[in-house]
């Protein structure tokens, strides 16, 4: 497998006239890469120090509106630069694009130099490093779940959004015949992304018409939420390469099952896991009972991170794989949080509340903290639930995005991880999608009251 490049080898790779362009990127509030398109030439001849961009690509929405109310940028304030550092340990090839390679930045103050507290990979760093003072690192895996469409995405767009055919007629979970029928898709996904030094796993049929989903081995955090980062932006490219629309909307229509990213995460310690106890009847250590307790508790301190979007609360419903309720218990997928792999060194625990819209530095970072408080609190877990989580009506995930917004404004454990800072930008996003939403009228309010209201 293609390892991450150094920058020798880029220069010689440019020398040779492999490669022409560079990809100098970050990941913005809403997990999105952006960035600019270096002529190879210059960036090893000196852009590889820094670049800049707009400080109100960390204080926009999905549509790059500019809206009021954050403290970091404003119209008032003239919308100056962030300063873009390109971390070279994150340059690797991008094989999909012709001559291209990619690497990610940290995004600084550009007066300080320091960095953006709020930009989402400072936040996970934030996080990793607390870990690290404690001993331990954070190894975590995503899964990619997303839905492919017979047409384009220029397509579905100029035809509204409307009348959206996936690119299978059936539930196709663990179907051969019918992923063979989208291998012209998936198998330049799962290879591209292997050869630009991803460690893809696999790639299945979900649960659905139209749906994939795409596993990423098991890594430490910070490369977790890169390489989902990349392979969500790689699933779109090639989906577009091929005459097709991928997307991660987590509930696309009423009637499908929606679409998740569920987050698997452990301990380690010198080298070993430090959520096995091979004297435990479950194989689990104090310290992972304490962290999963932390999960437990702050779950809706955290939730938005799971669950930025008014649509992502859509996809909680009872039957549809997707949980309800904040609970644990014991390799059962009606749970929030299921724990796998009890009774070997393989154990971890599975959240499965993040949504497929989630961005991967924001979650982890908001998971972290949680598990991170409940060991320094020591709380204890209590028991596994059994049988079907759904019936129950006690520990509910958030209902709705401003419940989440209320969570998360309160949430001490997150000021005190995070700094107010933070928290409260990330309220502020919240509340502009909560504002959005409230001045459109949706097709259903028009279909529904048209003649009968």
């Amino acid at each position: 497998m293609t390892a991450t490049l150094t920058f020798e080898h880029l220069k010689t790779q440019v020398s040779a006239g492999e490669v022409d362009t560079v990809l100098v990127c970050f990941v913005d509030m809403q997990g999105r890469l952006m960035g600019k398109r270096f002529h190879a030439g210059h960036f090893v001849a000196g852009a590889w120090e820094e670049t800049h961009c707009c400080n109100y690509l960390l204080a926009t929405d999905l549509e790059m509106g500019t809206p009021d109310g954050y403290a970091s940028t404003s119209w008032e304030r003239g919308y100056g630069d962030y300063v873009m550092k390109p971390d070279l340990s994150t340059l690797r090839p991008v094989p999909w694009l012709e001559g291209t390679v990619m690497v990610m930045c940290d995004i600084l103050d550009h007066h300080t130099h320091e960095e953006v507290p709020h930009a989402p990979r400072a936040m996970l760093k934030a996080q990793v490093n607390r870990l690290k003072a404690m001993g331990y690192e954070a190894m975590c895996a995503t899964e990619l779940e997303f839905f492919l469409f017979e047409k384009s995405f220029d397509e579905i767009r100029k035809n509204g959004f409307r009348d959206l055919e996936p690119i299978s007629g059936y539930n196709e979970d663990y179907h051969i015949l019918q992923t063979t029928k989208e291998e012209h898709v998936m198998r330049p996904i799962r290879n591209h992304l292997w050869d630009a030094g991803i460690p893809v796993e696999n790639s299945k049929g979900e649960a659905e018409t139209g749906q994939e989903e795409l596993n990423i081995k098991y890594a430490p955090a910070m490369d977790t939420a890169e390489y989902h980062s990349i392979a969500k932006n790689a699933v779109k490219e090639i989906a577009w390469q091929h005459g097709h629309a991928a997307t991660f909307l987590p509930k696309w229509h009423h009637d499908k099952v929606g679409s998740s990213s569920h987050v698997h995460q452990s301990l380690w310690k010198d080298g070993a896991p430090a959520f096995f106890d091979e004297n435990d009847p479950l194989g689990m250590s104090d310290v992972m009972k304490r962290y999963l307790a932390g999960l437990l508790e702050y779950a809706p301190d955290y939730t938005y991170f799971m669950a930025p979007y008014i649509n992502s609360y859509k996809r909680f419903m009872k039957g549809t794989f997707a949980p309800t309720r904040i609970i644990w218990s014991v390799d059962n997928r009606t749970a929030g949080f299921r724990l796998c792999g009890d009774g070997t060194k393989a154990i971890r625990v599975e959240c499965r509340i993040p949504g497929s819209d989630m961005n991967p530095y924001l979650v982890m970072a908001g998971m972290l903290a949680a598990g991170i408080a409940g060991i320094e609190e020591g709380l204890e877990l209590q028991p596994a639930a059994t049988g079907d989580v759904y019936q129950g009506d006690t520990g509910m995930i958030p209902g709705n995005l401003g419940a989440a917004l209320g969570a998360l404004r309160g949430s001490a454990m997150l000021r005190a991880a995070m700094g107010d800072e933070v928290v409260d930008h990330y309220a502020r996003a919240a509340e502009v999608e909560i504002e959005e939403f409230a001045r459109v009228v949706t097709d259903w309010e028009v279909a529904r009251g048209f003649e009968r209201a």
